[in-house]
């Protein structure tokens, strides 16, 4: 497998509290990307008042190495907020993506939140696979809340997963299914640099840090890249992938999810 076939990048549409969290943790964990001595509750909520509200604030990404059937695969998790007031970061998190996992507690089933972040999956015509969480509730209805499910997106019932990310049953399934279910990107790396910035934050040791996804050509490190909505230019000083850190790297070709980190605006021509 070469290039753009290998990668997977998707995102979990869920309500607040109905296992998003504990279910990227345990992605994080299955596929070796942390072990279970640096599992801190809820990794991908890194900064402090997430933590105390419960609620991811920002979009992350990280990026997880998977290997399926002897082949190797790279998989990019890009966390959706899920709260109602970003739905902005929401709709460019869900724009970077080519599948997202559909997350229903088994025993509250489908909520208006998650179906409006559900609509902006289906209008980016992302492969929807939808999981049912919590089976192991004792107040969990599976057949009453996989009818919703079918109801809502139109799905065949056998492809509704069951989990239950509290217990870490059902995640090998999830994996495969976005191996198999999720297109992988399309792209030409050897084209104009087209990317997307969906997070940024302003860091003052180290400057401008972005998050994006490459839709089309290679970025490298050392080029200079024009932010068409800023209309600035800002040198690619460090680019690579977000693991639990950062992994520089030389460039990140088409279809890939990186960072960028620059100093400060440059004069000159830009990509």
């Amino acid at each position: 497998m070469t290039g753009m076939d290998n990668i997977r990048n998707f995102c979990i549409i869920a309500h607040i509290d109905h296992g998003k969290s504990t279910l990227a943790d345990r992605l994080l964990e299955f596929t070796g990307t942390l072990t279970g001595r640096q599992m801190q509750a809820q990794v991908l909520d890194n900064m402090d008042l997430e933590r105390e509200k419960g609620i991811t604030i920002k979009s992350h990404a990280i990026q997880m190495n998977y290997k399926f059937e002897g082949k190797d695969y790279i998989l990019n998790l890009i966390d959706t907020p899920g709260h109602v007031d970003f739905s902005y970061e929401v709709s460019r998190s869900i724009a970077a993506c080519e599948g997202a996992l559909l997350i229903v507690d088994a025993a509250q089933g489908i909520q208006a939140q998650t179906i409006s972040n559900l609509y902006l999956a289906v209008e980016h015509n992302l492969e929807i696979i939808p999981v049912l969480n919590k089976i192991d509730l004792p107040a969990a209805m599976p057949e009453e809340v996989t009818d919703q499910i079918v109801d809502l997106i139109g799905c065949d019932r056998n492809s509704v997963l069951k989990a239950s990310a509290k217990e870490g049953k059902g995640i090998e399934d999830i994996l495969r299914a976005v191996i198999e279910r999720v297109p992988a990107p399309k792209g030409d790396p050897n084209a104009p640099l087209q990317a997307m910035i969906f997070d940024s934050v302003f860091n003052s040791f180290r400057g401008i840090e972005v998050i994006y996804r490459v839709f089309n050509g290679t970025m490298r490190k050392g080029d200079l890249v024009k932010f068409v909505n800023a209309d600035k230019q800002y040198g690619a000083d460090e680019i690579g992938v977000l693991k639990l850190d950062k992994l520089p790297q030389n460039e990140i070709s088409a279809g890939n999810v990186g960072y960028l980190i620059s100093v400060g605006e440059q004069p000159g021509r830009g990509h």
